[in-house]
């Protein structure tokens, strides 16, 4: 007996390719709004946003990926997730080209991830799903969103609001 169960992802674009998250770790979709850049983040750290009050760390996944950089469009947006960090849930923002629908699919359609041929390190991929012709990367937004990166930037937001 297989065990079928069928989830609802969330796809988005990144130049040609086509990625996929849980739709049980997207919170929301916004536009993109103003990044306010913190001094010595990696590169793929474009900042951070300020979402009803509260300072989400926002990463361009196009950066984080290898993938050559591109001008914003009005198509680009940013996808808050909600990520652990050390046992505590945390809210990061992705920057994508742009967000393309949400759809089900059932987990005997995922197939395991290919061990070579992906522009993206392989651990970040879940798993490979297929909607019409088209291949969809799955997503570990554990993976994706390291507590290492995490605890990183936390630290320097905390050295960056520390009373002089």
């Amino acid at each position: 007996m297989s065990d079928n169960t069928t989830q609802q992802y969330l796809t988005f674009g990144l130049g040609e390719e086509v990625f996929a998250l849980e739709t049980g770790a997207v919170r929301e979709v916004i536009e993109l709004v103003p990044v306010t850049r913190i001094p010595k983040t990696p590169p793929f750290m474009r900042g951070v946003i300020n979402l009803r009050g509260h300072a989400v760390p926002v990463v361009d996944l196009r950066i984080k990926f290898d993938m050559p950089r591109v001008k914003d469009t009005v198509n680009t947006c940013i996808i808050i997730v909600d990520a652990e960090v050390e046992g505590e849930k945390s809210h990061m923002g992705a920057i994508v080209d742009s967000v393309r629908e949400v759809f089900e699919m059932g987990s005997d359609q995922i197939n395991p991830p290919p061990r070579m041929g992906t522009s993206i390190r392989a651990d970040f991929i879940k798993g490979m799903g297929k909607q019409n012709e088209e291949f969809i990367m799955i997503l570990d937004i554990g993976k994706v969103f390291s507590p290492e990166e995490l605890q990183m930037l936390e630290s320097r937001e905390e050295a960056d609001n520390a009373p002089d």
